[in-house]
């Protein structure tokens, strides 16, 4: 009895953990995904967009975009060095002609948009009939525009000083590393989860540090084309 059903288990994982007979030469993937910057605590949501073709059943090249909005509050610690005292300076001339507020502290409420474009190799693991799982390095340009908000006259005179036009808007290359897996519900249609890890330094001219940044991305992946399993 034992032997029958620990055959009958056997039998159902073997098309499980078989390979794919079926890989599509194009993709693509849309959905919901988020940005995750912890060292300026800035979190965004907003969506993501993927095309992509396979010359290969273990490769593929493709196109990958992102849009996302969130907001943060930047405090003066993550300006340069050179900012900083200035800053402080200012500060300690209003404090001397008493016009600065008992423990008063600068705290810039800013909403932030931002695009990324990517573009790469990505290898895939088919040996799974359900299942493939995939990696790439993540290389590609990230556009952001910070918008600040301040909410009191000390606060605006700084920010009409770093940003005039009322908003700063910057582009720079980025890299990492990303991968996730693709849940086959039929031959063409999958779900995408997918994470990534991305280092930048956008307006480094008043941000001192660069940022490690989390993508994660969940949604549909539609696959089109031929066959091209040989």
């Amino acid at each position: 009895m034992r032997a029958r059903l620990l055959g009958g288990i056997f039998a159902l994982l073997i098309p499980a953990f078989s390979q794919q007979t079926y890989v599509s030469r194009y993709d693509v993937s849309a959905g919901y995904t988020f940005l995750d910057s912890p060292h300026i605590g800035l979190f965004e949501n907003g969506f993501y967009a993927q095309a992509g073709v396979r010359p290969r059943t273990w490769y593929s090249l493709g196109f990958d975009y992102t849009n996302t909005r969130g907001d943060t509050t930047l405090t003066p610690d993550l300006l340069p060095t050179r900012l900083q005292q200035e800053l402080g300076a200012f500060l300690a001339q209003l404090a001397a002609a008493g016009l600065l507020p008992p423990g008063f502290t600068i705290a810039v409420p800013t909403h932030s948009l931002t695009q990324t474009f990517a573009a790469g190799p990505q290898l895939a693991y088919r040996h799974f009939r359900r299942l493939t799982i995939f990696a790439r390095p993540s290389l590609g340009a990230v556009r952001e525009t910070a918008t600040p908000k301040p909410r009191d006259p000390i606060t605006t005179l700084v920010v009409q000083v770093l940003a005039p036009a009322g908003k700063k808007t910057d582009w720079t290359g980025f890299y990492g590393f990303g991968g996730g897996a693709d849940v086959i519900v039929s031959k063409r249609l999958s779900l995408r989860v997918q994470s990534d890890l991305v280092y930048d330094h956008l307006f480094n001219d008043i941000l001192r540090d660069g940022r490690w940044t989390v993508r994660f991305s969940v949604g549909p992946a539609f696959n089109l084309g031929p066959n091209i399993v040989r």
